[in-house]
């Protein structure tokens, strides 16, 4: 089996290892992710690392933040993941929930995944 990276949160796959993902598409989807969680600052020695989902939580007008956190996105992923195309952007707003939905093209896979996050 082909080790890229450990999955997180971390946890055993049963032979005593942690887990790991063994796909590049899998690799991407988890580096996607820390990237949309990871707020700027959070990273050390890279400062501006980061999109920060939390700080859209609480927005009062959902339709400024939408494009807020579009732009933002759109941002970090050329710079820190040019090898990726956001195709969708779907924000849904409750009460106190984000959820969202990115649909996105990995270039080099010539392949399409989909990244749900709740916050």
């Amino acid at each position: 089996m082909v080790q890229y990276s450990p999955k997180f949160p971390l946890f055993f796959d049963g032979r005593g290892n942690y887990a790991s993902n063994t796909t590049i598409k899998e690799v991407v989807k988890q580096n996607l992710k820390n990237l949309m969680l990871t707020t700027p600052g959070e990273r050390i020695m890279i400062p501006d690392f980061g999109v920060g989902l939390t700080r859209f939580l609480f927005e009062q007008n959902a339709s400024v933040s939408s494009n807020g956190i579009l732009t933002e996105i759109k941002k970090q992923v050329a710079k820190y993941m040019p090898f990726i195309e956001i195709q969708e952007f779907s924000p849904i707003y409750n009460e106190n929930e984000l959820f969202i939905l990115i649909r996105y093209y990995i270039l080099p896979l010539s392949d399409t995944d989909i990244l749900s996050v709740r916050l």
